[in-house]
């Protein structure tokens, strides 16, 4: 497949490659840089990487894919920092869950040797860093890639069977639409998670501590999703903000008409609501994307 790649970034996502790689014995180097020195640590102790390099440009030497694994908000100076040492007929894909922004800062920097490929493996859990990856983090989730027009067939294939060589499912479509089907599948919940924990928590102590106390599922899940990572998430608001508004405004209507009903106690309007509603875990479970008892893709021991 190839014979070397490098890993930028080495928190859950990187790290997960790394390991899950090495569980199918499908590459024979795997480079890593983190501009993290505790990360490095870690990447040395836990044998994370065959070789960690100081520098994002001397780790991407030779090697035939390269794997950006960063936020979104350092993505630009990663690539600049790279550009000139990479080698010629390399592939470029990253990690980053809003692509048009992405596709936007690869035909920026121009990379006329390598070929770039953005994508986005749709997986993860709430913890991050390094010692939260897990090699089968992939297996059975959606890989989804966002090729421009003029991408070789043949680049994309081979970028197809590395992330199915891990277990996932790939499917390819344009950045524009990635951006709007993870606005409603991601990044709505995770603003709606966020302020569901933010409104439960900002009570008095007791109150707070009895809420803690009581959690039933509903809240306890919510609080999974809103304890991902900050600065991740505040590049995603930011870099897929038009998309994210337009489902906001749409999201407080519906709000506002379940106010109405709440208000007006008209029973037939929430029981039509709840109705409604209620088919769509049967077709996610029927679409394989989750099981009866669900594990959130934690790590299992």
């Amino acid at each position: 497949m190839f014979d070397q790649i490098s890993i930028i970034g080495c928190g859950l996502i990187g790290s997960s490659i790394f390991k899950g790689l090495k569980k199918v014995g499908s590459i024979k180097k795997i480079i890593t840089y983190d501009n993290d020195k505790s990360v490095n640590e870690i990447i040395k102790k836990d044998k994370l990487s065959d070789e960690i390099f100081k520098s994002a440009g001397d780790a991407v030497k030779n090697s035939d894919l390269i794997i950006i694994a960063t936020p979104i908000s350092s993505f630009e100076n990663v690539l600049n920092s790279i550009k000139d040492n990479l080698k010629t007929g390399s592939i470029l894909t990253d990690t980053c869950s809003v692509k048009t922004g992405v596709s936007k800062i690869f035909e920026k920097i121009n990379l006329k040797n390598s070929v770039c490929i953005p994508g986005h493996p749709v997986a993860g859990i709430e913890n991050s860093g390094p010692k939260a990856g897990f090699a089968d983090l992939f297996k059975n989730k959606w890989t989804i890639l966002t090729p421009s027009k003029s991408t070789d067939e043949n680049t994309i294939q081979k970028v197809s069977n590395f992330w199915e060589s891990l277990g996932s499912k790939v499917k390819i479509m344009s950045d524009e639409d990635h951006d709007k089907i993870l606005t409603f599948t991601s990044h709505l919940p995770h603003v709606v998670a966020y302020n569901i924990v933010k409104t439960s928590m900002s009570h008095d102590e007791e109150v707070k501590d009895d809420i803690i106390k009581y959690s039933a599922g509903g809240l306890r899940d919510f609080t999974r999703i809103a304890s991902s990572d900050p600065i991740m998430w505040r590049d995603i608001f930011i870099d897929n903000s038009e998309n994210i508004l337009k489902i906001l405004n749409e999201f407080t209507k519906n709000i506002d008409d379940f106010k109405k009903a709440i208000t007006e106690k008209n029973g037939e309007k929430l029981l039509k609501i709840f109705t409604s509603t209620k088919n769509v875990r049967k077709e996610i479970i029927k679409a394989g994307q989750e099981v009866e008892t669900p594990d959130f893709g934690r790590k299992k021991n």
